[in-house]
């Protein structure tokens, strides 16, 4: 009986363990801060509050991208537990998706051999291994745009008339890709296929497109949540699309501003070292990218994938401001491209194999030495060990006071079950604020008068000194701490100190005692 496995098995079995070894370092390190404790939180705050209609930080509104991100982390919490790697289950997840899409498209267009070195390419790149666990928007939207893309790009090719059905889950990862982080969703894959249409003379075929019941399938998909929020909050449409998307976009006031070349450096290093081949081997010919079935010539799929890279590169390169996590969605192209130019330039010579493991090996150790190393170098600027010191002194019906900044990871790790109070000079800040944690909170709170609430002046603090039930967090150095009075220092962590009101303490009585200890009091002593 021949038990050996078919060379597709072992494709599906190296997607596999690509996928584990992704999420064997996702449980490796803490939150890092902002991103990922402020989208983590916003995740848990939906499942807590059950209102999934209103993304929430801090229970304010925070409208900054569409809900899809939200509603899979509360999903995951909900399944697996408040902890890091069911946020990362989210991403990693897509990045999944991503690495099955590209195998699939590799396949049809050049054979297994290809689409194996292709998963490998991308599976071993700092993209995967790195961006397929970081919690935020980026590789859901980046999955979704390169769906779409390839959804489109095989109906196009199929013949005369576009497939009818590829296109239409091409109109769903549209939908999902909306969802996900707003109008690049849309913007991008179409901007890529329109030009590759043109290049390759196939524009007339989206007269022929499912028009219809495509479009209708992004709207039941996409729609709803924009109709209802815009309902509840008329201002939501003109916050979300034209501040924080075409605003964005074409200021230069934002943060995070960069060099024009910032993207082509930043390619180089979330596909180090495959990259290198794909240049080497841009002059490919049909003859040597390898052997395609006769409907899918090489020749066009080659120019789908520079112009997906080229314009993609080109778009995110114009504004001043500039995050590496936007350029994710050229990867699975770029890997595919790789993969060619390695079978042009490699394939053949002594001991490949052995270099492609070696390089493969490589990549894995970088990410492994990255992940490992995140925790202690960014220990000051986290709250993780006073989150734990505060889940299991606090009682739930306690406040948190905070000032100066702002502890984006506090509130999920210990499981805070109310807001914390904000205590800033509001008027001023909103006057003079940058691009900052204060303007996410204030320009949150024009939503909801209610929410608004928490947000308050410093003068409030020393009232809340001499309450028993009030904690009061702020960084270490802060020139506040010169000032207190009614607070005594309860814990002084890496990066941040707690302190605890004074006053007759209810928490000192029996009943109380019983109270005590937030949810994540729990998580900390694994209980």
């Amino acid at each position: 009986m021949n038990t050996s496995l078919s060379e597709r098995q072992k494709s599906w079995l190296t997607l596999a363990g690509l996928w584990l070894l992704l999420l064997l370092l996702a449980a490796l390190r803490p939150l890092a801060v902002p991103d990922e404790g402020r989208y983590g939180e916003v995740g848990r705050w939906m499942l807590q509050s059950g209102d999934w209609l209103t993304p929430r930080l801090n229970g304010i509104p925070f409208f900054h991208k569409p809900p899809f991100l939200y509603w899979l982390e509360a999903t995951s919490l909900a399944s697996f537990g408040i902890n890091e790697l069911a946020l990362r289950l989210v991403p990693a997840l897509h990045v999944g998706l991503m690495l099955v899409a590209l195998y699939l498209a590799a396949r049809t267009i050049g054979g297994e051999p290809l689409a194996r070195r292709c998963a490998l390419v991308l599976g071993t790149s700092l993209a995967f291994l790195l961006g397929g666990q970081y919690i935020n928007h980026d590789m859901l939207v980046a999955t979704w745009i390169g769906v779409a893309i390839w959804c489109f790009a095989f109906a196009f090719m199929a013949g005369e008339k576009p497939d009818a059905m590829l296109a239409r889950l091409g109109f769903v990862a549209c939908a999902l890709g909306m969802l996900s982080k707003g109008l690049i969703g849309i913007a991008l894959p179409g901007l890529v296929l329109l030009v590759w249409l043109l290049w390759t003379r196939q524009l007339r075929k989206v007269l022929y497109l499912p028009w219809l019941s495509g479009l209708a399938l992004f709207a039941v998909i996409a729609l709803p949540w924009f109709v209802l929020a815009q309902q509840k909050y008329p201002q939501l449409f003109n916050y979300m699309f034209i501040d924080q998307q075409f605003n964005r976009y074409t200021a230069a006031t934002y943060n995070n501003p960069q060099p024009w070349w910032f993207y082509l450096a930043s390619v180089f290093l979330l596909l180090f070292p495959w990259l290198f081949f794909a240049l080497a081997g841009w002059r490919q010919t049909d003859k040597t990218a390898g052997s395609a079935v006769a409907m899918l010539p090489a020749r066009p799929w080659l120019s789908l994938c520079w112009i997906w890279a080229g314009v993609i590169i080109v778009f995110f390169s114009v504004p001043h401001s500039k995050l590496i996590g936007y350029v994710l969605p050229v990867m699975p192209a770029l890997a595919l491209l790789s993969a060619l130019g390695w079978q042009r330039n490699m394939a053949q010579r002594r001991h490949a194999g052995r270099i492609f493991a070696v390089l493969c090996g490589l990549n894995v150790g970088i990410a492994l030495l990255i992940v490992t190393q995140v925790g202690p170098v960014t220990r000051d600027s986290r709250t993780q060990d006073l989150a734990q010191v505060l889940a299991c002194a606090a009682r739930p019906g306690d406040t948190v006071y905070v000032t100066d900044a702002y502890p984006y990871d506090l509130p999920f790790y210990a499981q805070t079950a109310k807001p914390m109070v904000v205590l800033e000079d509001w008027p001023q800040l909103r006057q003079r604020a940058g691009d900052g944690w204060q303007r996410e909170l204030f320009e949150g709170a024009d939503f909801d008068a209610q929410a608004a609430k928490v947000l308050q002046l410093p003068a409030q603090l020393a009232s809340a000194g001499a309450q028993a039930g009030n904690w009061f967090v702020l960084r270490s150095g802060s020139k506040t701490t010169a000032g207190l009075s009614g607070w005594k220092l309860f814990y002084q962590g890496a990066g941040w100190l707690l302190y605890q009101s004074g006053g007759a303490s209810a928490s000192e009585s029996p009943e109380a005692a019983q109270h005590k200890g937030l949810p994540g009091c729990k998580d900390q002593r694994g209980h």
